[in-house]
């Protein structure tokens, strides 16, 4: 099966799902989310095509990569993190689509009319900040370039292949210490870019589920101060 059937398959048992949401890890669970005060938020998994090729419904994960957005060291929050373009939804935002979209643009500049979007995960939690974050799963038929549009809130926009990110040699726990609690989650290391925490954690259960996953060592860990 090719990765784009893959991925509509999946895609199709989440919609069964609509208006479910998916927890953290009890690994990775600061606290629990306030449903009097939740926000919600979307982010843009967009698979394009990996050292040149150009996807199609033939491509296989080999053949892909994904976007991903390393914050500025300035914000308050998240600083310095790897994650997928994406932020809050904001009132004139349409849908969680409509929202992802808009700011994978304003994030990477990407050019939207290449992106065909395949479908939503289910919303997964965001405890720390109290947010319901809907995965947006995109295929970039047609590519355009990227880069970091405002400076003060990304510090890099970069492609990383799929077959990298698949690597067992590049999958370690990454571990946070909070007082006398220890938080860990999957964690990809691709290329000394450290991809960890909410993000890892949506990628990890999105390759699982595609059967993507190759075995790799959970206990090898990297404590983060």
């Amino acid at each position: 099966m090719s990765a784009l059937k893959e991925l509509r398959h999946v895609l199709a048992a989440h919609r069964r799902k609509a208006g479910a949401a998916q927890s953290m890890p009890e690994t990775w669970v600061f606290n629990q989310i306030d449903a009097n005060s939740v926000r919600r938020a979307a982010v843009l998994i967009l698979f394009g095509g990996a050292g040149g090729h150009t996807v199609d419904g033939h491509s296989s994960p080999s053949d892909l990569d994904l976007l991903f957005v390393r914050r500025a060291e300035t914000l308050r929050k998240h600083a310095g993190q790897i994650g997928f373009p994406g932020g809050g939804i904001d009132p004139g935002d349409d849908s969680p689509v409509a929202a992802a979209l808009r700011e994978a643009v304003e994030e990477t500049g990407v050019d939207t009319e290449g992106i065909e979007v395949l479908g939503q995960l289910m919303d997964a939690e965001l405890p720390i900040t109290n947010f319901l974050v809907t995965p947006v799963i995109g295929w970039w038929k047609s590519e355009s370039p990227v880069h970091a549009v405002d400076e003060a809130e990304s510090a890099e926009v970069f492609r990383a292949p799929v077959a990298q990110l698949l690597d067992p040699r590049r999958r370690l726990s990454a571990v946070v210490h909070r007082g006398s609690e220890r938080f860990a989650s999957p964690a990809f290391d691709y290329d000394g870019k450290l991809i960890w925490g909410f993000t890892a954690i949506v990628l990890d259960r999105l390759f699982n589920e595609l059967g993507w996953t190759r075995p790799w060592n959970a206990d090898r860990e990297l404590v983060l101060r």
